[in-house]
């Protein structure tokens, strides 16, 4: 029976790369179409959903997402969330109707395929590089601009396995009250047991989401952004509690 567990996992995360590549490969012409103008990106973030809920479908994953606030059509937000696993990005994309850009890890724009939309849509960031830090304030600007939302996983790297949930980066909440925009906490809670970067684990399951209430930053300076920045994180910490719990 261990054998035989080895074999799916195994199997089971190649299959994860070809729903990866799929769509993507299915879409190709749609997708390059949705990338010629910055202006066009609300169509690719509509294909993006596709793609994001094909791969959770073809992974045997059901969502439930649970809803405290439902984030307006016509406002920009700060979305973030806990940061577990691959499957965050696509999770992502299928909780929250909003066209957003994420901010993230300038290495992933090195994956085949994937890498090639997603240097061209996403706001990179090498956190090694304070010059780099500093051009994503830049670059959210000219997103927010436009009507659109940012997305962050304010823990950075993902933590390691028997972590629950690692220290928030400052970042997202000083861009948010920069902006004065609210910020949007979301809980996932299965994606660390379902699909982990743990090579030989996981499986098909249910992925939960909670959308917490929004945390107005109207009004508040970059000296609040501490005090959010931990109240974001009781908030998905606490709710991680309850989740495992259930």
């Amino acid at each position: 029976m261990i054998v035989f567990k080895y074999i799916f996992w195994v199997l089971y995360r190649i299959w994860f790369y070809i729903m990866v590549a799929l769509p993507i490969i299915i879409m190709f012409p749609l997708l390059i179409l949705s990338i010629l103008k910055e202006s066009w990106y609300p169509y690719f973030f509509k294909l993006a959903r596709i793609w994001a809920r094909a791969i959770l479908i073809g992974m045997g994953f059901n969502t439930k997402i649970i809803r405290e606030q439902i984030p307006a059509q016509d406002k920009s937000y700060m979305f973030i969330a806990n940061h577990t696993s691959m499957a965050d990005i696509m999770l992502m994309l299928v909780t929250v109707k909003n066209p957003f850009v994420f901010v993230g890890k300038a290495e992933l724009a090195k994956i085949p395929l994937f890498g090639f939309f997603y240097k061209r849509t996403a706001i990179l960031v090498d956190r090694s590089n304070e010059k780099s830090r500093k051009e994503v304030f830049k670059s959210a600007q000219r997103r927010l601009k436009q009507g659109l939302s940012i997305c962050i996983f304010p823990e950075g790297l993902v933590p390691e396995e028997e972590v629950l949930l690692a220290d928030f980066k400052s970042g997202a909440f000083r861009l948010a009250i920069n902006y004065q925009i609210p910020i949007v906490p979301i809980t996932f809670a299965d994606n660390k047991k379902l699909f982990s970067f743990t090579f030989f684990s996981g499986g098909p399951g249910r992925m939960r989401a909670k959308i917490h209430k929004f945390i107005e930053t109207k009004d508040l300076t970059a000296k609040d952004s501490a005090v959010i920045k931990e109240r974001s994180k009781a908030l998905i910490y606490n709710q991680l509690i309850v989740f495992s719990s259930k």
